[in-house]
């Protein structure tokens, strides 16, 4: 009854007894990765065993474990340890009815061994292979593979049984089979639903990680944090305890000061203070013996946001007002660029209201468009507006892998290559912020190795990576920006001041582009984008919206010194002029605001002629702004710009 109930593998614990029942070489050896359950099997054929559920020839066995780790401890001279062997295989051959349970069966190979000795298993060898000795090993199959396979001699004397994570129903059944084990330990009571949710979640956003073992640790901290809120101490009992120590420190004082009839005041009070505390704790703990805490599926999800970063609390009011306004957020700072904006943030709604294919990428979008439109900077504000910090954004310039090997730095350098120990330069970043924006940034550059990676990740949401750990892209947004077709935009008239409503010249340079990517990327590399989304030219009134952007950075930064400027509106015209250049979109307006603006009044402030608390007013004469120094005005009017 100590040993927690084995639910969902009746085969594997049969296939274990029709290898036990053989003459000869009948040792299994339990093949699975970490946490499916391999020792769980063992305890369960123990149980059998006990229950007598089992065949006439191992009704009368025990299951025995040996600790390989307390065999060795203590051996300091040569032969020790073979001695200790010899006498557990002796004891095992007189009883006549051990099993003996290895866990971690790779430890015997070396166990023990120095130089000119032997170690446990070339000791144990012959025992298993004549049936004296009946052993079950439970081990992982990299390290059954890494030091049982090679030995030929040992690896045949052991009959493998190999152990599969289970299904997730049979995982559900194997949680609720657990359930009353930890109900009582933390004084719970799970629902159905957490149970479900449990196993689904882990399944979904665990990686690396296997069933039912992820789930059950999550069924036991949700059950902990329930139970550290229920059992936090009422306030009237701290307050007590804080009331003992402060009568308690002047009873102290009191006797220092030879106040013995004050003292002897103190002693009855705090005589009087410890009975009540006491009280007060019995009546708290006898209320809350019997109360189980509620853990259903929201508390799953707590635990399982917590350990991978994933926001899956149900959404409370502010969430659902961020994910409708967020296309209005991000248009303040991406201008120009509503269609753009509009698709990427239905992506998201998507994923959030749970009907994004749950095995693909949140969203996976080709940006084409000219320079200098905001292709960039619309991945930078997702991630900054989604997931709440600019460190969610993997940004990776695709100029860095134009050679094929430079292509092995996103998934890590193979073994025996300087870098193996560090990860990839994708996966590893990925692998630790599983919640983010991947943006690959003029992907056609990159080497076609890096497009066959992509396609893995676009179709199947997941990459492995050089140490074989498969990292998982589906909570993430894909994002590539290309330049193609710029070259022919350029010659073009729709990179001129066009109006933006003139959607006319925006298809035009639509089926342009797309014309152009089909040209350079392979049809079955585009198929997989949910959409291609092709950015706008850049007219007369976004440049001067972003004009607008730029100079509320720099009154902000000068706000820092107290000082402020206003700017007319030929002075605004100059900057507007001098920062258009057909061919590099938006880029040149912050290059004239710093040529034009910022460093003529970074003069004027290091010689110190621009003082704290001034205001500048800045007008255009001669294709040149001209400063002139003006007293601040009353606080609170002085740091607006005009126009």
């Amino acid at each position: 009854g100590e040993m927690d109930p084995v639910i969902g593998r009746a085969d594997e614990i049969e296939r274990v007894i029709q290898v036990l029942c053989r003459r000869t070489k009948n040792n299994p050896v339990l093949l699975g990765e970490a946490g499916v359950g391999k020792t769980a099997i063992v305890e369960g054929l123990a149980q059998e065993v006990t229950k007598g559920n089992v065949p006439e020839i191992l009704r009368e066995k025990r299951v025995i474990t040996l600790d390989l780790a307390l065999m060795v401890a203590g051996t300091k001279y040569r032969g020790q340890f073979e001695e200790r062997i010899k006498a557990v295989m002796d004891e095992i051959r007189r009883a006549k009815n051990v099993i003996l349970f290895i866990d971690e069966l790779h430890t015997i190979v070396g166990a023990g061994s120095a130089e000119g000795t032997m170690d446990a298993s070339n000791i144990i060898k012959p025992a298993l292979s004549r049936g004296e000795m009946q052993c079950v090993g439970a081990t992982t199959l990299n390290e059954y593979r890494k030091y049982i396979e090679k030995d030929a001699a040992l690896e045949r004397r052991f009959q493998s049984v190999k152990v599969e994570p289970p299904s997730i129903d049979d995982a559900i059944d194997i949680l609720k089979g657990l359930r009353p084990r930890y109900e009582d330990h933390h004084k719970m009571n799970l629902t159905d639903d957490a149970v479900a949710a449990a196993v689904k979640l882990s399944e979904r956003y665990i990686t690396g990680r296997f069933l039912p073992d992820k789930a059950i640790d999550i069924m036991d901290e949700a059950g902990a944090r329930a139970r550290i809120k229920a059992m936090t101490r009422p306030p009237e009992v701290k307050n007590l305890e804080t009331a003992i120590e402060e009568t308690r420190a002047k009873k102290e004082q009191a006797i220092k000061d030879q106040k013995f009839e004050e003292a002897a005041s103190m002693r009855d009070e705090e005589k009087k203070a410890k009975e009540t505390l006491e009280s007060t704790l019995d009546e708290w703990k006898k209320n809350n013996e019997d109360a189980r805490v509620e853990v259903g599926e929201d508390d799953i999800m707590q635990v399982v946001a917590k350990w991978t970063g994933i926001p899956l609390k149900r959404m409370e009011q502010g969430d659902v007002q961020k994910l409708l306004s967020m296309e209005k957020e991000i248009s303040k700072i991406v201008i120009g660029q509503s269609l753009a904006v509009e698709t990427l943030c239905k992506a998201l709604r998507r994923s959030r209201a749970d009907l994004k294919d749950p095995a693909r990428p949140i969203g996976a979008f080709m940006m084409l468009g000219p320079t200098g439109v905001g292709k960039t900077l619309l991945a930078k504000s997702l991630a900054v507006n989604m997931f709440g910090d600019s460190k969610s954004l993997v940004q990776l310039d695709m100029s860095e892998y134009m050679e094929k090997f430079n292509v092995s730095r996103l998934v890590g350098s193979p073994p025996g290559y300087v870098g193996y120990e560090e990860g990839g330069q994708l996966t590893e970043k990925v692998r630790r912020n599983p919640y983010s924006v991947v943006l690959f940034d003029e992907v056609e550059k990159a080497h076609p190795d890096v497009m066959n990676m992509l396609l893995q990740i676009l179709e199947e949401g997941k990459l492995t990576d050089s140490f074989g750990r498969q990292v998982d892209f589906r909570n993430t947004i894909i994002l590539l920006t290309s330049n193609v077709g710029a070259e022919r935009l350029k010659k073009g008239a729709t990179m001129g001041f066009t109006a933006p409503d003139d959607e006319q010249d925006y298809e035009r340079m639509k089926e342009n582009l797309t014309e152009e990517a089909k040209k350079v990327f392979r049809p079955e590399f585009l198929n997989r984008f949910d959409d291609i989304v092709v950015f706008r030219s850049l007219g007369r009134e976004e440049l001067t919206q972003i004009l607008d952007l730029e100079l509320a950075k720099v009154e902000k930064r000068l706000a820092q010194r107290d000082i402020h400027f206003e700017l007319d509106e030929a002075a605004r015209d100059l900057l507007l002029d001098k920062g258009h250049d057909p061919t590099y979109g938006a880029r040149p307006m912050r290059r004239s605001v710093e040529k034009y603006l910022e460093d003529p009044m970074a003069e004027e402030i290091i010689r110190g002629d621009l003082r704290e608390g001034e205001t500048i007013s800045i007008s255009a004469e001669d294709d040149q702004l001209v400063f002139t120094q003006k007293k601040a005005e009353p606080k609170g009017d002085d740091a607006k710009v005009s126009g």
